[in-house]
């Protein structure tokens, strides 16, 4: 099951730190897939924002570019996504998944007003 939290309501120019742990996956399952944050604003579709392979190779969204940042820590099974300047855009419920995608869980929701 994948718990995303860290979420919550900032100003623009604000920064977050979301987490994501799988708690019912092993240490020898989490570390070999790609993880990725995807974010979903109202009304819109689910979109990918950042993604950190086995070998820590990050790629990001372009909105995400130069302001976020991903990581994760294996032995902690959990993926990390560092949110600075963060813009009223960036209003969504985030959730971290593997890729591709398996099932979703808990997202966390991150308010941004201008």
């Amino acid at each position: 099951q994948l718990q995303a939290s860290g979420g919550g309501s900032v100003q623009a120019g604000g920064s977050l730190r979301l987490s994501c742990r799988a708690s019912r996956m092993i240490t020898s399952v989490f570390s070999p897939h790609t993880w990725a944050w995807f974010r979903q604003a109202p009304g819109k579709q689910r979109e990918l924002v950042a993604s950190i392979t086995s070998g820590r190779a990050t790629s990001y969204s372009d909105s995400a570019k130069g302001r976020f940042t991903i990581s994760r820590d294996n032995s902690q099974k959990k993926v990390y996504l560092q949110m600075h300047n963060l813009e009223p855009e960036d209003t969504a419920v985030y959730y971290c998944n593997i890729i591709p995608p398996d099932q979703w869980g808990q997202g966390t929701l991150v308010t941004v007003s201008s």
